[in-house]
């Protein structure tokens, strides 16, 4: 669970331009001064329970397998429900859905307290518990993602979300190395309780809470509709496939330090249960220095190369991890591994934020969030039948060579393909409200023509094809566009949305962005009049 709450703060922390109000200044607002606080407590207690179920399991199976399989059943949840998630996330009341999550992670942790308490922990209970205390992360993700902005004023977005970032690596020191004392002292159940109450602090500020309610001119979408318009949003837009393509090439092999880090822990360096949250206590510190230190890092770096170099620094950590036998000296190289997770982390959050829209940014993120703990869950599985049939020495070697391949994909999926990408919604769009058509009619055909010089042809039909992931990203089942035979020069462009709503929200949808290419389009229309547009609806049954 320790990486979705990576995750849940550096999704939030990229969200935000940079601000110029003071990094303090959101902490002044009392629902998220509560709510940051209640959220620093209950990662803590994340961090806790994650020292419990690994080291129980260490202790109830010397398996490597097994071991790994912790960090695979930690990061299935994420894989199976975070996009269901962010499609409720952008569709239902966001505040009762969280509260349901909450509700939720509080009765699994309270279960696996009962059952170690009363001795009845297996290998199996273990690999369940992880599995449904990362199911609660994962329906909370993209709802908290989602709220940060109704939380502060919009000035003070950037400082919010800094402050985030801050908090969760205040968790990450502390949770490990307080996880290790208290589960030296009284053993696991002690541990998953604490986790338990933690979640109720975030349940009674959330539950305190009242947003206030959003304005919407349309209908909600309904779910399976609402999954669709994301999946075809993520397949027009470029700069978010680079990064999902960068996602799977990092996760799939830095998940061999996570998944195998328990058993060097254990087995080559002997070290109980204090010694290891003091290794996690490490990479906690290193990932708060990379916080801190990211701003002046960006100002020197474009994000492939920061990218690169994070992930060549992640490489050398694996390297120590399975030579170094040396307690200290391991624990200086565990540091630049939470360096280099937190600006990998961070550098790919941001490429994903900025290049999702605000309509589909929680699916949007959860598509991201699905592909991330996909490498994870994959690459752990790997990673430990690996170990179990070799070392995990030759498990760690062959997981940082193919990092260093991975690095390749650099030269292909940049992820600063398009730096001045504006995704804000324009607000352009003309009303199609007085149009008398049943919000349900559908399909509808949409037909814009446009009058072109004949020496402009081959450049307007280049030009168009970037209106294509314009209507493909706003919900767009098909596209094409025709030159007349008989009079040349009048080119139709066509598209086919699932019904007369869909349209209205495609044009709900529009961003700077889309305004930018579509002015480019109908700079080439040498018309009187704007180009002409038609709505051909299939008629009802």
């Amino acid at each position: 669970m320790a990486q979705v709450n990576d995750v849940h703060a550096l999704t939030a922390q990229a969200a935000a331009p940079a601000q110029h109000a003071s990094s303090w200044q959101p902490l002044r607002q009392p629902v998220f001064r509560m709510l940051w606080i209640a959220t620093v407590v209950s990662n803590i207690g994340s961090w806790m329970n994650d020292i419990g179920v690994n080291w129980s399991m260490l202790t109830l199976s010397a398996d490597p397998l097994s071991v790994a399989l912790v960090q695979a059943a930690s990061s299935l949840p994420m894989f199976l429900f975070a996009l269901p998630s962010g499609v409720m996330a952008d569709i239902v009341d966001r505040r009762k859905y969280l509260l349901f999550s909450q509700l939720w992670t509080f009765i699994a942790a309270a279960g696996l307290t009962m059952l170690s308490l009363t001795g009845q922990v297996t290998p199996a209970i273990l690999l369940i518990a992880a599995f449904l205390l990362s199911t609660g992360a994962a329906m909370s993700s993209p709802p908290f993602q989602a709220i940060v902005p109704d939380l502060v004023k919009k000035s003070e977005l950037g400082s919010a979300i800094a402050l985030n970032s801050l908090g969760i690596n205040i968790s990450r020191a502390i949770g490990p190395a307080l996880g290790g004392v208290i589960l030296s002292l009284a053993g696991p159940w002690m541990v998953f309780m604490l986790n338990a109450l933690s979640v109720l602090g975030v349940a009674w500020v959330l539950y305190r809470w009242r947003a206030e309610p959003s304005v919407q001119r349309l209908p909600p979408e309904h779910f399976f509709p609402a999954v669709r318009a994301g999946l075809r949003y993520v397949h027009a837009a470029p700069v978010l496939r680079n990064v999902l393509v960068r996602t799977v090439a990092f996760f799939l092999f830095a998940s061999a330090g996570w998944a195998l880090l328990p058993l060097v822990a254990r087995r080559e360096l002997g070290l109980g249960p204090g010694g290891y949250g003091i290794m996690l206590a490490c990479i906690g510190l290193g990932a708060i220095c990379g916080a801190v230190l990211l701003p002046r890092l960006r100002q020197r770096f474009d994000a492939d190369r920061l990218m690169l170099l994070a992930s060549l620094l992640f490489a050398v950590t694996m390297l120590a991890l399975a030579f170094v036998r040396h307690f200290w000296l391991l624990n200086a190289f565990e540091f630049f591994t939470g360096f280099a997770w937190i600006a990998v982390l961070s550098t790919l959050n941001l490429g994903a934020q900025r290049s999702a829209a605000k309509w589909v940014k929680a699916r949007a993120l959860a598509v991201y969030l699905t592909f991330f703990f996909g490498a994870m869950t994959l690459g752990s599985a790997i990673w430990g039948q690996l170990a179990s049939h070799f070392s995990i020495q030759v498990s760690l070697c062959v997981a940082t060579a193919g990092m260093l391949l991975a690095c390749v994909t650099g030269l292909r999926w940049r992820l600063n393909k398009d730096p001045d990408l504006n995704l804000e919604i324009s607000g352009a769009a003309e009303s199609l409200q007085e149009i008398a058509i049943a919000h349900q009619r559908g399909p509808v055909m949409v037909n814009v023509e446009y009058y072109i010089d004949p020496e402009d042809a081959h450049a307007f039909t280049v030009c168009i094809q970037e209106i294509r992931r314009v209507r493909r990203r706003g919900g767009a089942l098909s596209w094409s566009v025709y030159e007349d035979a008989q009079q040349p020069g009048i080119f139709v462009e066509t598209f086919v949305v699932g019904s007369w709503i869909e349209h209205l929200r495609q044009h709900e949808r529009h961003t700077m962005n889309d305004l930018k290419i579509q002015q480019r389009v109908q700079a080439f229309h040498r018309g009187e009049q704007p180009p002409t547009v038609r709505y051909l609806v299939a008629p009802g049954k």
